[in-house]
């Protein structure tokens, strides 16, 4: 699964032209036309939110709003309860057993049990404490304590959504920070986008929402399964990487460094 955005004056950068013509007014003397001007900013746009298999995009799974805000970051107008609902409408749909690879962005990270941090006050730092079993029996400042938080936090760390998806007997994997090429989705998303941007002329945002769902019906399992294969080979190309590192690593001689005596 994955979020992605489309905006409403998305198109293509380039194009096919005919150089036999050199002005306005040679084409419209031809009878042609020179085709409409590209639109300077981004204007409006929708927020996307998907899942995929190998057998295609899952029917129902889509979520698509419009952005209310003009920043750059779509993550912006994406939190915790947004996802949350729209992961609680998805999950019957996915099959048994499944496992749902998802990236590490921060709404897929609210965590169930917060751990306090050397802001959080000396009391609910205490509380916190004991509620784990822990037992305070001296008087401690917040250093002190925070070094027992550090110590046993990594216990008490879980996810809403990963406990969620386990009633439905379902797991979730998540992505290496910084690796987009491991998750399928992104290629499904291109060929999404792609469709958008070549056949986006009037960049009225209802038509790119048709637009958007007549590229989603694109992609279908077929392609999926193709996109799953190359990600499958990106992936053995890091672990061969991986093991070539190791290799290169163990065959160098130990650096002695000999201090010197004064």
């Amino acid at each position: 699964m994955d979020e992605a955005w489309v905006n409403a004056v998305d198109c293509t950068s380039r194009t096919w032209v005919d150089k036999t013509v050199i002005s306005r007014r040679d084409a419209f003397s031809k009878g042609l036309s020179t085709g409409p001007t590209n639109p300077s900013g981004k204007g409006k746009r929708l927020i996307v939110v998907h899942i995929g298999n190998e057998d295609g995009f899952v029917p129902g799974g889509l979520l698509c709003f419009e952005s209310k805000k003009n920043t750059k970051d779509y993550h912006d107008e994406m939190n915790g309860e947004v996802f949350f609902e729209w992961l609680e409408s998805v999950l019957p749909r996915l099959k048994d057993n499944s496992v749902i690879v998802m990236d590490n962005a921060p709404y897929h990270s609210v965590k169930l049990d917060k751990a306090p941090t050397s802001a959080t006050k000396k009391a609910d730092i205490i509380k916190w404490l004991q509620d784990k079993g822990e037992v305070i029996d001296k008087p401690m400042v917040i250093s002190q304590l925070m070094t027992i938080v550090r110590r046993i936090k990594h216990l008490h760390d879980k996810y809403v959504i990963y406990e969620y998806v386990k009633q439905y007997n379902k797991d979730i994997l998540r992505l290496p920070p910084y690796h987009c090429e491991l998750n399928p989705i992104e290629m499904a998303w291109s060929t999404v986008k792609n469709h958008v941007k070549t056949n986006n002329t009037t960049y009225k945002l209802p038509d790119v929402r048709r637009l958007l769902e007549e590229g989603l019906d694109k992609v279908n399992g077929v392609m999926w399964k193709n996109f799953i294969r190359h990600v499958m080979g990106v992936e053995n190309k890091f672990w061969d990487m991986d093991f070539m590192i190791d290799d290169m690593l163990a065959e160098k001689e130990p650096l002695l460094i000999q201090e010197d005596k004064l």
